[in-house]
């Protein structure tokens, strides 16, 4: 199996698409021997956001690096962002730019469309099965899109990152109440620097399955790591930080949910 999925009970859907850290044994030689190290990987989410279980939330976590394959992107590898630097489905190079792959090793397209159909496609069946279920469930359901990036990536972006970076697809992808619930919460926690559809504003996931004619609301945090972990090798989680920042997550989720509650009269 290449995702782990728990069910939850609540109208809440948390997927969390680079978390994963493994390579196949047999794609590993190809990649230059630093990604091995999978750098670029959402480190330690699982951990920060621990209190999902008792809230009732689904989880949705890959097990493959976004090295792999990036689960947040289309799957004809159309950019998400125009303009600016992107990673594609198939990611052929760091965050810092450099390349990913040994020369000539990188995917050919007959490797990238495997890849979509064994690895891209079984999450992307999860996740919409898993959606429609809690949607029939309860009427409405919040997708909430989890995401973690070092503050500063000069290939990626200019400066440092706001700490709390909130995707709506620029209002496409959730009712305007949810929007202002969580913006709402952030002002409550001023010591954390937060924005709303800015340099992230959502990626595939976000865009595709956020549909709030459907009833369906969906959300991406992409937060800055140096919130709760050590931004550098060997990523080391910090506790204290963590304890900081996990109650405002919490404190989001559950503003967003109750937004989407008050929308439907429930």
């Amino acid at each position: 199996m290449t995702f782990k999925l728990h069910r939850g009970s609540c109208a809440l859907l948390v997927s969390m698409p680079h978390v994963g850290t493994d390579i196949p044994t047999e794609l590993r030689a190809d990649y230059a021997p630093r990604a091995l190290d999978v750098e670029d990987t959402d480190w330690h989410l699982p951990r920060l956001y621990d209190f999902l279980p008792a809230l009732g939330a689904s989880i949705l976590q890959p097990r493959l690096s976004r090295y792999v394959i990036d689960l947040n992107r289309p799957p004809d590898d159309t950019p998400m962002y125009p303009g600016a630097a992107n990673t594609e489905l198939c990611p052929t190079h760091f965050f810092s730019g450099d390349a990913l792959y040994l020369p000539g090793r990188v995917p050919d397209a007959v490797e990238r469309e495997r890849r979509r159909l064994a690895y891209w496609r079984p999450y992307h069946e999860a996740l919409a099965a898993e959606l429609q279920r809690l949607r029939q469930l309860h009427g409405y359901v919040l997708l909430w899109d989890a995401h973690s990036i070092r503050s500063q990536i000069a290939w990626l972006f200019d400066g440092t990152l706001p700490a709390l970076n909130l995707g709506t697809a620029s209002g496409a992808s959730a009712d305007p109440s949810i929007a202002q619930a969580l913006e709402q919460v952030c002002r409550d926690w001023p010591q954390f620097s937060q924005v709303l559809n800015g340099r992230f504003k959502g990626g595939y996931i976000t865009r595709h399955y956020g549909q709030p004619e459907q009833r369906v609301h969906a959300v991406q945090l992409e937060m800055c790591q140096n919130l709760y972990m050590q931004e550098v090798a060997p990523f080391a989680y910090d506790a204290a930080r963590a304890r900081a920042i996990a109650p405002l997550l919490q404190a989001m989720l559950q503003s967003a949910l109750g937004a989407c509650a008050a929308r439907y009269g429930k």
